[in-house]
């Protein structure tokens, strides 16, 4: 009896132990993907910065 139970034990820590591995890895691909996005959401930032700095520079142009 005592043998069936530490091989189902096994069997959990096992399990719990590859969860845990698949935890770990699909953390380091969001934490992959959440600097690419902030990356991406900078560049939008500083094109949009640009743009708006060209419509300050027209609108100054035209009321002057």
């Amino acid at each position: 009896m005592s043998n069936e139970l530490f091989n189902q034990l096994e069997q959990k820590v096992t399990s719990a132990v590859e969860a845990l591995e698949l935890m770990k890895m699909e953390a380091e691909e969001l934490r992959e993907e959440n600097a690419r996005l902030k990356q991406e959401r900078e560049e939008w930032e500083r094109r949009l910065s640009a743009l708006l700095g060209k419509f300050d520079e027209v609108e100054t142009t035209a009321s002057s």
